[in-house]
């Protein structure tokens, strides 16, 4: 019956501050694991860094050939986080949405990072009470007006990934 109610209320425009309370909450705690995981990059934290991923995880780099699951990630990664530096991304804007039961997060971001601006995107689901990142795409961002330039440079790479593929 509260949810009911709450639902009507929501349905007719009214809002309901606790519920609105508890998902500035969650947002909050959301960007502290976000935050937190680029943070234990830059830090070459690798116990961290892969703690905050989900085991089914995913994540997809910016290159072509980077689509791993948490054990591929982990191989790539490792010798970087063995030399004390990985990567440094902060986030610079992010907007999180979730779903309407509140147990998965999608969310975007905008990074500062040594290639300068790259995108984040992602899903965090919650598991044993903890928010973990499920899956998550970095790609590089290119000006408009720069696509043609950066079509040359990458197509004899990519030419032959495609070709690959077919």
């Amino acid at each position: 019956m509260k949810k009911l109610s709450i639902l009507v209320l929501a349905t007719l425009g009214f809002s309901c501050k606790p519920c609105e309370e508890k998902l500035q909450s969650e947002k909050q705690n959301i960007t502290t694991v976000l935050d937190n995981w680029h943070k234990a990059a830059a830090a070459a934290d690798y116990e961290a860094y892969f703690g905050a991923m989900s085991d089914e995880s995913i994540f997809i780099g910016t290159d072509a050939t980077e689509n791993w699951n948490k054990k591929q990630f982990q191989a790539f990664a490792k010798p970087y986080f063995d030399k004390g530096k990985a990567w440094n991304f902060k986030a610079i804007e992010r907007n999180i949405y979730f779903s309407e039961n509140g147990k998965m997060v999608w969310f975007d971001e905008l990074l500062s990072t040594q290639m300068k601006i790259c995108r984040g995107s992602g899903v965090l689901v919650q598991e044993n009470g903890q928010w973990k990142i499920k899956h998550y795409v970095l790609s590089m961002t290119v000006p408009n007006d720069n696509v043609d330039e950066v079509v040359k440079i990458k197509s004899v790479i990519e030419d032959k990934i495609l070709s690959e593929k077919k």
